[in-house]
């Protein structure tokens, strides 16, 4: 099966990945954020200059008192969330994710993730959520930061797990990194019986033929493509792993014993991030499954339009329904 690229009306490099007409929930992180504060005095934001494009301004507008506007300084962001957690503070601290891993990471491995506090790095435009190219395409980011000792990492699909992962980061022991979906974000998951549970995975839909292990927007994508694939009578299970560190083995190796064809599908590249962490716990198990990997290459990507971009490496539903009939 061939598929050609979609005929875009915009050239715009932020356009949504959000298909035309699915339900969305504008700025749910920024929103949660805000519930969250009301109900925990201790938690409070800040920003690297970034406070709309992370949609931190939704804590701003509403609690001035509890936002700090740290300028374009990475490492005096985190800091001095570093120092106000020492304090007894909850801080949420935002930027680009680029910036976030490329460069503060070292602030955030010694000031934050080896005293083991209780800061949130929240970290805009990851993977290919940006067409504005490498300088702004966070496609490595889980790589950098899975080896870091203490740190959470959460790859949320939608407004659901964005809005339920806010208090309980907010309440969870020791730092994290979310992988934020900011704007008008899609509602998917409500209608799977689904509740976010840190440090969980969730099947969301069995199936007989293929497994897809998903985490981040691509879980959308892979519930579009096993509706898709029920038209051709491919039954796809959808497993949905929103915490990448630490991991759910237990319930991806429960579904990936059963002896199906298996995939991962990651808004990140192949190197270091979901493909590799269940491929090490498949081979630490002795499985012996053998897995596929649809996420972006190793390499720097191009410029562009988001849909055009989702296209030619991979992540769109069209070229996921692709690559599972043809390799059937």
């Amino acid at each position: 099966m061939t598929t050609t690229a979609p005929k875009l009306k915009t050239s715009a490099m932020i356009a949504s990945f959000v298909d035309p007409g699915q339900r969305t929930v504008a700025a749910p992180f920024g929103h949660a954020l805000v519930r969250a504060a009301e109900a925990d005095p201790r938690i409070v934001g800040l920003s690297a200059d970034l406070a709309k494009y992370t949609d931190m301004h939704i804590l701003a507008q509403a609690m001035p008192d509890r936002f700090f506007q740290m300028g374009m300084a990475e490492q005096l962001l985190f800091g001095a969330a570093a120092g106000m957690a020492e304090t007894g503070l909850v801080p949420f601290a935002s930027t680009y994710s680029v910036f976030a891993a490329r460069r503060a990471y070292d602030f955030l491995c010694l000031d934050i993730a080896e005293p083991n506090l209780n800061v949130n790095i929240v970290g805009g435009l990851p993977g290919l959520t940006t067409g504005y190219g490498p300088s702004h395409q966070a496609t490595e980011d889980m790589a950098i930061f899975r080896g870091m000792p203490n740190l959470t990492i959460v790859d949320p699909c939608d407004s659901v797990d964005l809005e339920q992962a806010v208090p309980q980061l907010a309440a969870a022991p020791g730092p994290s990194y979310l992988r934020l979906l900011r704007g008008k974000v899609a509602t998917v998951l409500d209608e799977y019986d689904y509740t976010f549970e840190l440090g969980k995975a969730k099947v969301l839909r069995p199936g007989n033929d293929v497994v897809f292990i998903s985490s981040g927007l691509m879980t959308m994508r892979a519930l579009q493509a096993a509706e898709r694939l029920e038209r051709h009578n491919v039954d796809v299970s959808v497993v949905h792993t929103p915490t990448i560190k630490p991991f759910d083995s237990d319930t991806v190796l429960a579904e990936l014993a059963k002896g199906r064809r298996a995939y991962t599908l990651e808004n990140h590249t192949r190197v270091g991030g979901l493909f590799e962490t269940v491929a090490a716990a498949v081979v630490e198990r002795g499985l012996g499954v053998r897995i596929g990997a649809i996420a972006l290459p190793d390499e720097f990507l191009d410029a562009g339009a988001l849909p055009t971009l989702h296209h030619r490496y991979g992540l769109s539903t069209d070229s996921i329904e692709s690559r599972v009939l043809a390799e059937l």
